[in-house]
């Protein structure tokens, strides 16, 4: 079949301009710049993992945004009551609502107008009519005033666009480069902060919601009284003293007046000071009330907690204050900065952080780089040994692919991490996998007497099959991967997407076309594909089905043995999973671990876990999450360094992780989640290209390798976390591919063999298969090994695994998924037997 002049130059425009996308990420930065007009578009971006820098995922407290707006809404209706002379203590917070228990029925009637009056729309959009952010129902003699979800809803909307612009202008303060911050989900912000490596200064930023207000002391109540506080005064306590303060209720100046906040010194004394500049309103409240008060003390207090309580020696007119204490230079920073980029709506919480240092970015980025040309070295030569000079021809195919990955990255603007790294070379690894087909199908049709050009056309007519149904059932856990992980996961799961399409245009049209103009050129009249040492000789034929009880035997054997691993020891499960506080610490000499173990329990942080690595000059440091909220969690962050820095003086760390219940939780649920949607997926899939039966066997020897893949995780005690389950995903879907092809040969034979008994035939398409099964489980293999010896712990719990997951993936296509097909067809035959016409009438 000839392939249209328009077609090949699609081909090669499409070619041209991906290698003209990836060339950026090859080019100096001064060569870069000089041609930056004439490149489609920028280098890929490197994530933390690779540069360094900080990552940290901040909630919304939804809880905090109610109970803030609850109590607006109870000023506001009791500024109401007061506009129809009616006591204001009649409206009081009961729960979620607001109740105001008025008896008389008129005065009810003439305050129902004023509260439907404080009703706000929302959701009005033009279509449909609009919906209150409140709802007010009567019931006797009390009126009950509810919050709406859909209120909520714009409320939250609403405070996280807000919480964007000022976490924005707090960490512009700051002064990081390229930061990244961006909406995730529906009450999520993700900040991502290049080359910060420690991020406990910017927590107490991002967590504080700022919120500053002026307020008299009330100097005739006792703070430390143990009597509760008469009503308008707090006890609030001290930010930096620890002592008490009776403050009076009403805000005297409320923060919004600040026109401007500096840090600086006090010139006398040459301590960190705030100075602070009021807008013209606030300037005149503060000459009012500090030329009324003169004597008294006058607090400074941020989020319930005094900064400050000066007396007022004199009138101050000029609108400018300063704000001192117990502040370090650094802390003197922070607070002008949350000062100038104002309140956040409501608080956030930190339920993410992570940190990776300079050094183990730099050597992620020479490790990815070295595994991957190494993985690329072994799969090339594996190609020139199986075909010789046509292996040269798939490998440009590879080479191309590789290409065309990085350049649609870039086109995308993704963000390359090392997981994304792992994906491309294991993308190389299954590329590999359409050129076996596609030569194992040449072979066939050649063997068969074909001519060159028959035997190329027809081949890669009967591969293109193949190639599609395995490489959907891949994509179809791929994309659930996508869908349901986060961070570096999703890097993986993009470039394993890319890696399958992108496979299939270079194996189906650039090898194509590259292996016809050859064998148009040299006018061959026979396509005859020999490895590097001559012909391939043929594998022996085995019967497969004579030894199916045994085979299944050992694998049920070894699938319960690994869930009575699952249950005890157990999987270790990494920090996403289960939350808490991990710390990597490196040292120029060794390690004593037993000291260091005796130091940090010392801490009383509950129970330690070391690992030790990298020639014993390396440790991982895990403690579980403290009780409390996200303070605790830096308290007892900066605890573990201090007390590693006791022990091992020119320590340095490399990462910190601090993941909270939340997140854990979630990560496990949408981890499992994926997995059980993968294999309905394919389930489904398999189901309508194929038969019942067939998808059946194929999710039953699935249920067998993910079984056995989980036992080595329980045996090795490798980490159990986010980037576990992208391999166990990852598995899913090379396994699944595997037995595809099994069965496509099987569905191939079928039709040419009717009267053939399907024992028979189970074993001889097997045998058909058998060499590209191992081929390819050889290609994958040499792809991950050189990441598994030298990829370093962020990729170890994926690249062993996914070895494992192949060799058991090959295994169960060729010796366990055909007894169960065979099973299942008798099954159901016998079935079909008994329920037909007459059985019962002939046994009797």
């Amino acid at each position: 079949m000839r392939t249209s002049k328009w077609a090949i130059l699609a081909y090669v425009a499409i070619t041209l301009f991906g290698v003209l996308a990836a060339l950026p990420n090859v080019l100096p930065l001064a060569v870069q710049q000089q041609y930056a007009a004439f490149l489609p578009v920028k280098p890929v971006t490197l994530g933390l993992d690779l540069k360094g820098g900080s990552h940290l995922v901040l909630e919304v407290d939804a809880a905090g945004l109610r109970k803030a707006r609850l109590n607006t809404l109870l000023d506001d209706i009791r500024g109401a009551l007061r506009s129809v002379r009616l006591p204001t203590s009649s409206a009081r917070i009961a729960g979620d609502t607001i109740a105001i228990k008025i008896a008389d029925q008129a005065d009810r009637d003439k305050i129902m107008p004023k509260i439907q009056e404080l009703a706000a729309p929302v959701g009005t959009l033009g279509f449909g009519a609009a919906t209150s952010d409140i709802d007010v129902t009567t019931v006797d003699d009390t009126i009950t005033i509810k919050l709406t979800e859909a209120g909520l809803t714009e409320r939250m909307t609403a405070a996280v666009d807000q919480s964007l612009e000022i976490i924005r202008r707090r960490v512009d303060q700051v002064g990081v480069a390229e930061p990244l911050i961006q909406r995730v989900g529906s009450d999520r912000i993700l900040v991502q902060l290049p080359g910060l490596q420690d991020p406990t200064h910017l927590r107490e930023l991002l967590g504080s919601t700022a919120q500053m207000s002026f307020h008299m002391v009330d100097t005739s109540v006792d703070p430390n009284s143990p009597n509760p506080p008469p009503r308008g005064v707090d006890i609030l306590p001290g930010a930096n003293d620890g002592g008490k303060y009776a403050v009076e209720s009403r805000v005297a100046i409320a923060g919004e007046r600040l026109a401007d906040a500096k840090a600086g010194f006090n010139q006398q004394t040459n301590e960190p000071i705030v100075s602070f500049t009021f807008d013209s309103q606030g300037a005149r409240q503060f000459a009012e009330i500090t030329r009324d008060n003169v004597g008294l003390p006058f607090a400074i207090v941020l989020d319930n907690k005094v900064l400050t309580a000066p007396r007022i020696n004199e009138p101050i007119t000029g609108g400018q204050g300063q704000i001192s204490g117990n502040f370090t230079a650094q802390e003197a920073t922070v607070l002008s900065a949350l000062l100038r980029s104002g309140a956040l709506p409501a608080p956030l919480t930190i339920i993410e952080e992570r940190s990776v240092g300079p050094n183990l970015g730099s050597d992620s980025i020479r490790m990815g780089i070295y595994t991957g040309l190494a993985g690329f070295a072994l799969v090339v030569t594996l190609m020139v040994v199986l075909y010789g000079a046509w292996g040269l021809i798939a490998n440009l195919g590879l080479l191309l692919h590789t290409i065309l990955t990085i350049g649609v990255l870039g086109m995308l603007g993704s963000t390359l991490t090392l997981p994304g790294i792992a994906g491309i070379i294991l993308g190389i690894g299954m590329a590999v996998d359409a050129n076996i087909l596609i030569n194992a199908r040449i072979r066939e049709e050649t063997e068969g007497g074909a001519g060159a050009m028959k035997a190329l056309d027809i081949g890669f007519n009967k591969a293109y099959a193949t190639i599609i149904d395995s490489n959907v059932t891949t994509l179809a856990g791929t994309i659930l991967l996508f869908m349901f992980g986060t961070g570096p996961v999703r890097g993986f799961a993009i470039t394993m997407m890319l890696g399958i399409v992108i496979s299939m245009f270079t194996s189906i049209t650039i090898v194509r076309l590259a292996m016809r103009e050859v064998v148009v050129r040299r006018k061959m009249k026979k396509l005859e594909i020999p490895s590097l040492f001559g012909r391939v000789p043929h594998l022996p034929s085995i019967s497969f089905m004579k030894g199916r009880f045994v085979a299944i035997g050992m694998s049920a054997f070894l699938s319960v043995s690994s869930v009575v691993l699952f249950f005890h020891p157990g999987l270790n499960y990494g920090i996403d999973f289960v939350g808490g506080i991990q710390v990597e610490a490196t040292s120029k000499n060794e390690i004593d671990l037993a000291r260091l173990r005796g130091e940090l329990e010392g801490l009383h942080l509950g129970e330690v876990a070391l690992q030790e690595f990298g020639q014993n000059k390396s440790v991982l440091i895990r403690i579980q999450r403290q009780p409390g909220g996200e303070q605790e969690q830096t308290v007892a962050l900066n605890k573990i360094k201090d007390g590693v820095a006791q022990v091992i003086p020119d320590s340095s760390f490399e990462r910190t992780e601090v993941v909270g219940p939340t997140i854990s939780a979630e990560l496990a649920r949408s981890g499992f989640l994926a997995v059980v949607l993968a294999m309905l997926a394919i389930l489904l899939y398999i189901w309508w290209r194929f038969e019942w039966h067939f998808a059946v066997g194929a999710i039953a020897v699935l249920l067998l390798d993910i079984t056995k893949t989980i036992g080595f995780f329980a045996l090795t005690g490798i980490d159990f976390n986010l980037t576990a389950i992208a391999a166990l995903l990852t598995m899913i879907g090379y396994s699944v591919n595997d037995k595809v092809v099994v069965y496509d040969r099987m569905r191939e034979n079928l039709r040419k063999y009717k009267s053939m008994p399907f024992s028979d035939l189970i074993d001889m398409s097997i045998n058909q298969v058998l060499a590209r099964c191992i081929f390819t489980s050889m290609a994958t293999a040499f792809s991950l090994v050189p990441m598994a010896i030298w990829g370093g712990d962020a990729v170890k719990s994926f690249a062993w695994p996914m070895i494992f997951g192949v060799i058991v993936a090959t295994t169960s296509s060729i010796y366990i998924g055909g007894p169960i097909l065979l099973f299942l067809s008798r099954w159901w035959k016998d079935r079909e037997a008994t329920r037909a016409p007459g059985t019962e009438l002939a046994k009797s």
